[in-house]
């Protein structure tokens, strides 16, 4: 069964599909780059709508995918 849909499990989501298109042999930066800017996009949207802890997971994971990004096209 799949968990309550709400703002924290979308973003965990997108996060997840973006994490898993930067790893393995047929990376897909492509659809990570749609990802990051869809948290992006969401980010701006959802601004002084988020709950704190809302607010500091979305920034942690546009970190660690940004980061991810950057290393995965350099590699």
């Amino acid at each position: 069964m799949l968990p309550k849909l709400d703002l924290t499990t979308f973003f965990l989501s997108v996060s997840q599909a973006a994490m898993q298109s930067m790893e393995g042999e047929t990376k897909d930066l492509e659809f990570a780059r749609h990802n990051i800017d869809l948290l992006e996009l969401m980010q701006e949207k959802t601004k002084g709508n988020r709950s704190q802890d809302e607010d500091q997971l979305l920034n942690h994971l546009l970190f660690q995918l940004r980061m991810s990004f950057v290393k995965t096209e350099k590699e």
